[in-house]
């Protein structure tokens, strides 16, 4: 497997479809990495990953411009750890994954709210300030 990978993978996770060639999977062997095919007759076995990969493309790649593989990457790379730690979750209530570890003043509702900008001011992130 490569070494100059940050985060090597381990796994290539996909769907049985009949556009993907014995050759498909040979390639990404060769990296060292594990083919693990979705179950049979089970449509809903995707829809996880392709619920992200429809926010990474409308939140994010539809928006920007990438210059190569290094650009893409480092791109991937900033919006997996936003999505994952900063972004609001329906499913949580509104609330971050992994909110900051700083305490919020007793009355919330006197804090200042701080803005960061992701992605050069693509995406933004809010916490409240102590």
């Amino acid at each position: 497997m490569p070494t100059g990978r940050r985060f090597p993978f381990r796994f290539l996770i996909r769907d049985r479809d009949a556009k993907y060639v014995s050759g498909f999977d040979d390639v990404f062997r060769s990296e060292g990495l594990r083919i693990i095919r979705t179950p049979i007759q089970a449509p809903r076995a995707n829809a996880f990953a392709e619920r992200f990969v429809g926010t990474l493309r409308r939140e994010c790649l539809d928006r920007i411009l990438i210059f190569g593989r290094g650009d893409l990457e480092s791109t991937l790379r900033i919006f997996v750890d936003h999505y994952n730690r900063r972004r609001p979750h329906r499913a949580l209530d509104m609330e971050a994954p992994a909110p900051s570890n700083r305490p919020l003043p007793p009355d919330e509702a006197s804090g200042r709210v701080l803005r960061t900008d992701v992605l050069g001011g693509l995406i933004h992130e809010y916490e409240r300030a102590a």
